[in-house]
């Protein structure tokens, strides 16, 4: 598939529910990718970050793959978030969510050991080199200690073709520019921190890997195109109004305060997968109070 829309506008990184019983809750994650795709997004995103990759199993992820191909019944692409602990793994994984329906696959490095950059690159090209999907490099040198280099991005699009796209989550917009100083319109980019969006579109990028969108839907949609249309001045309202929610997505207890949102707002749980816990104390408290202003303040 040519890159030409496919990763354009805002793709959700969206969560993964749980039943009180602690399994996934297949049903409501059906209905909350319709959820998105109603609002105008453009993609769904799971298995990432967001997703709680890292506590799901092998056959758990490709059981919510599957949901969400039969969910999405081919309006939107859905681009299954590959990590995991081992190269074997990875490639199994690449492999399987292809049999499952995925359009498009999230390359990240692998969990748990920060590699260095030949180490890291010869993972890459053996995830790349094991799937002709579409592929989103994903660089989160914050959260997984493994940083994607403008140059060794530039390096994966000239070996491999398929390679379409890369989410920028370093919090660096200069990374942008200098992704396409080296390589011009190669790549399709991506913004990967919620509260780098406008300054991200500024600088190029046309797409939006969003995690507050589970819960704000549409105020994620409208602010993006706000921004692709006419810059900070056209979405400066909704974006001081969204700042504050787009800032969760920042921290460690970003899952749970997403989750919090999200169930504050009508459209999931706060259940999250241990080690994980709910927030408590005052973080809630602070959480809730910011929240709700939101809410109180929205603008249908």
């Amino acid at each position: 598939m040519s890159n030409a829309g496919f990763w354009r506008g805002v793709l959700p990184a969206i969560t993964t529910p749980f039943t009180a019983s602690g399994g996934v809750d297949h049903a409501f994650l059906a209905e909350h990718a319709k959820r998105m795709l109603a609002a105008g997004c453009s993609g769904i995103v799971p298995l990432g970050s967001l997703g709680e990759s890292a506590t799901l199993s092998f056959e758990e992820k490709i059981a919510i793959v599957r949901t969400l191909v039969a969910a999405v019944e081919g309006r939107v692409p859905v681009v299954a978030g590959i990590a995991a602990l081992s190269t074997d793994e990875g490639v199994a994984l690449v492999q399987a969510v292809k049999a499952a329906g995925a359009g498009g696959v999230m390359v990240l490095p692998p969990y748990v050991y920060s590699s260095d950059a030949h180490e890291m690159g010869t993972y890459i090209r053996t995830i790349l080199a094991a799937t002709d999907l579409p592929v989103l490099l994903y660089n989160n040198p914050i959260a997984y200690r493994t940083d994607f280099s403008p140059a060794q991005i530039a390096q994966f699009a000239a070996e491999f073709p398929h390679v379409q796209a890369v989410k920028e989550s370093s919090g660096d917009v200069r990374r942008l520019a200098a992704i396409r100083e080296l390589i011009g319109d190669r790549l399709v980019l991506l913004v990967g921190v919620d509260d780098l969006i406008v300054e991200g579109i500024a600088m190029g990028a046309e797409g939006w890997i969003a995690g507050t969108v589970n819960a704000f839907p549409e105020e994620a949609v409208r602010l993006f195109e706000q921004a692709r249309s006419g810059g900070y001045a056209a979405a400066r309202e909704l974006y001081e109004w969204s700042l504050p929610l787009l800032r969760m997505d920042t921290v460690p207890k970003f899952v749970q305060l997403i989750k919090l949102m999200q169930a504050r707002v009508g459209l999931g749980s706060e259940r999250v997968r241990g080690p994980r816990l709910v927030v408590e104390g005052v973080e809630r408290e602070q959480a809730l109070a910011l929240i709700d202003h939101a809410i109180a303040t929205r603008k249908r």
